[in-house]
Order: structure tokens, then C-alpha cells, then sequence
């Protein structure tokens, strides 16, 4: 169970150190404070902290992706290690979404993934 919330603050703090570079120090700190509130153990709160990293990853690292890889194209530039850093950090952000599922509530079932 630890490692579930080590892996959510984990994604959260890579969230809010992008948002740091660009100087948005408020919502940095936001995603860094952010996963404490697992710790009051609320499935309303877990589901708004799952929905919120979903809609981090679509609404933020996808854009960024694009631009960031635009720009390397236009640069004449490789881009080819920045397309699979940055599907990494997706994929990362994603599963670390998936981990939250069965953090308050255990699924009772035998054959359940991530017990």
C-alpha cells in the first residue's frame, strides 16, 4: 500500500517541478501538497487526486510533448529520445492513476491485479 503513494507523490512532484520551470509557483505547490490528502483516507478524495492526475497528464504533458518535439523538429534537431522521455513520464503519470484504484477501499476479489 505504501508504494502506491509513493509512486502518486512521485508523479505529483514531477508535475509540479514542470510547472516550477515556467514559474507558476502556486500551482507547483498545489501538486506538491497534493497527495498528503491520502492520508485521510476518503474515497471521495482519492477519486478527485485520481481524476486531477488524469486530467494533469492529458491536459499538460500532452501539450507539452507536442511542443517540445515541434520544436526539436524545427530545429533540425533529434527528437527521438525526447518522444520517448516524454511518453515515459505519460505512461508513468498513468500508472501511477491506475495504482489509486483499491487505495481506500481493498478489492475483496482473489484474481484482482495490484492487491
Amino acid at each position: 500500500m505504501w508504494w502506491r503513494i509513493i509512486l502518486i507523490s512521485m508523479a505529483y512532484v514531477l508535475l509540479g517541478a514542470h510547472f516550477l520551470r515556467f514559474g507558476q509557483m502556486p500551482l507547483a505547490i498545489t501538486c506538491v501538497m497534493l497527495p498528503i490528502l491520502l492520508l485521510l483516507k476518503n474515497n471521495l478524495i482519492t477519486r478527485v487526486i485520481q481524476m486531477g492526475l488524469i486530467l494533469a497528464t492529458v491536459t499538460v504533458w500532452g501539450p507539452a510533448t507536442y511542443q517540445y518535439i515541434d520544436l526539436r523538429i524545427t530545429m533540425h534537431e533529434p527528437w527521438y529520445l525526447l518522444a520517448t522521455i516524454m511518453g515515459s513520464v505519460i505512461l508513468f503519470s498513468f500508472f501511477a492513476s491506475y495504482c489509486m484504484n483499491g487505495l481506500v477501499n481493498p478489492p475483496r476479489d482473489k484474481n484482482c491485479l495490484f492487491r
